[in-house]
């Protein structure tokens, strides 16, 4: 169930949205549509589908309006993409996006469309379904095998990058939701792969950290834990994604 303060959050910035640019359906994915939201700790994942190209007006219009949001709880967790429904042909085709307080541009991946076909959820207008090309199972499995070989597998050779929570949590847990991608074409939420990487042999004071800044109560960490953390981290995740891109 979702907390109040999300609920208002995100209720308001639809209609903002709608005032703000033509904006024919909005959509949730990741932990706010699959079940496994955890109000200020997940991302609020959105999807905007516009009607057309925005203009140089209304793109800095769309800018106000999220730094607007900047003093609204859980808002700085809201990231959304922008896309022209003419223009979602492309799984690789980048996108006007808002996230991590500024304006970007990049894709909607594989991984992201088959969450919105199979538990995507309407926030306004028509479903994924009626707009959205569906993502077959092998170009799902390519672009998995290509993120954990072209980003995840590369960022292993930047040690003082997983001294960091975000590195550590996203590289393990994305690991964990590729292998089970690609074992059957399932996507699983962020708390199913915590029990896969146990099963994968990931070191358990590692997941148990992760499970506690995500679900619990965690305490301080110390300099010792976090050096002592990412060289665990490396050194399971290194051989791990080597087989798999394998």
């Amino acid at each position: 169930m979702v907390d109040r303060d999300t609920e208002q959050l995100v209720e308001g910035f639809v209609v903002a949205l709608r005032a703000a640019v033509p904006v024919g359906s909005v959509w949730a994915h990741g932990s706010l549509a699959g079940g496994d939201y955890q109000p200020g700790r997940s991302d609020l994942d959105l999807i905007a589908v516009l009607d057309r190209p925005c203009t140089a007006a209304e793109e800095e219009r769309l800018g106000e309006l999220h730094q607007k949001l900047g003093g609204v709880p859980l808002a700085s967790k809201l990231h959304c993409s922008y896309a022209v429904v003419t223009e979602l042909d492309d799984p690789a085709r980048p996108h006007l996006t808002w996230a991590h307080e500024e304006l970007m541009h990049r894709p909607i991946t594989p991984v992201t469309r088959r969450e919105l076909h199979e538990f995507g959820l309407v926030l306004y207008g028509q479903p994924p379904a009626d707009v959205l090309p569906p993502v077959t199972d092998e170009q799902l499995a390519d672009f998995v095998v290509a993120d954990l070989k072209s980003f995840w597998l590369p960022a292993l050779d930047h040690p003082e990058r997983w001294l960091r929570d975000i590195w550590v949590d996203l590289g393990l847990l994305t690991f964990a939701r590729a292998t089970a991608t690609l074992h059957d074409g399932k996507l699983i939420t962020k708390a199913e792969a915590l029990d896969v990487l146990t099963e994968l042999g990931a070191p358990i004071d590692v997941v148990d950290d992760i499970r506690q800044r995500r679900y619990g109560v965690p305490d301080p960490a110390t300099e010792q834990w976090l050096t002592r953390r990412a060289e665990l981290t490396v050194t399971f995740l290194r051989p791990a994604i080597e087989q798999a891109v394998r």
